[in-house]
Parts: C-alpha cells; structure tokens; sequence
C-alpha cells in the first residue's frame, strides 16, 4: 500500500529554526528510535533498507550512537522537503534529507521530531536511513548552494 503524503518545501528560517531545535533536543537527552526493520522493507533491495546502510556505512558503530551524529551534521542545504503522513494526521511532520557520503553515496533521511510524556521528552524517529533508490538530482534541494556536487 503507497503511504499518503502531503509534501512542501517550507522556507529557508523554517528549516534552520527546526534544525536548531533537532540540534539542541539531540544535545539534551532526546531519545532516539530507529527502525532498523520496516514492513515497508519487505521484498525490497537490501541495498536500500535502513539495517544494510547503517551496517556498511557506520559497521562497528551503535546504530544510535551513528545516527545522533549524523543528525547533527544535517544543515538546511540537505533539506528536501517537508511531508505530511495522511494515515496518522495528529502526528508531527516528517522531514526529509538527502546526504552524499563517501562521496558517492546518496543516503536519503526521513526524521519525526515529537514530543512525547508528560514531561514533554523529545523523541526524534529516524524512519529512514538508507541508501537513496534514486540518485540525487539538485532540484531535489531548494537551498543547496553548491550545485557541482551533483556533477
């Protein structure tokens, strides 16, 4: 089943400012859930599910450990876009991230930033995190400012 998905690209200081707040909830004792095996994954290319690129990417590494890092280095020109999940409309937005690592590696991030309890703890849930199925284009991000990476 397709997921239903609102998407729109949200301005620059929009991006900056949740990235900001990312940043400080990461610095500040947010909780990580990663799902490491999705249903969505199910007869897909391996290549392309979160559980083989943290494997080969970060290989000696806690899964979390790599990904809290790796979440703090998102800026606004890995911005994609901002999309909506029309199944659970009372969730927050997910963002979307695109990455290039080893310098040939396009790694597509889909992060949910919530805040769960009583106490207001910040869960941040790291949908995905997986080689891109598509290689990346620069149309793809409204802020990147140096486009030959793409070259």
């Amino acid at each position: 089943m397709a997921q239903e998905l609102y998407a729109r690209i949200e301005s620059e200081l929009e991006v900056k400012s949740y990235i900001q707040n990312l940043k400080y909830a990461l610095n500040n004792g947010a909780k990580i859930e990663f799902q490491i095996k999705r249903l969505v994954d199910d007869g897909k290319d391996e290549k392309y599910t979160n559980l083989y690129t943290v494997n080969t990417l970060f290989p000696n590494e806690n899964p979390v450990d790599a990904l809290k890092r790796e979440l703090l280095t998102l800026s606004v020109e890995d911005y994609m876009q901002t999309v909506k999940d029309l199944r659970f409309p009372k969730r927050s937005e997910m963002r979307e991230f695109g990455k290039v690592y080893n310098g040939k590696d396009d790694v597509y991030i889909k992060i949910r930033v919530e805040l769960l309890g009583m106490y207001g703890h910040a869960t941040t849930f790291v949908m995905s995190f997986h080689f891109a199925e598509r290689a990346f284009t620069p149309e793809m991000f409204p802020y990147k400012k140096n486009q030959e990476v793409f070259s």
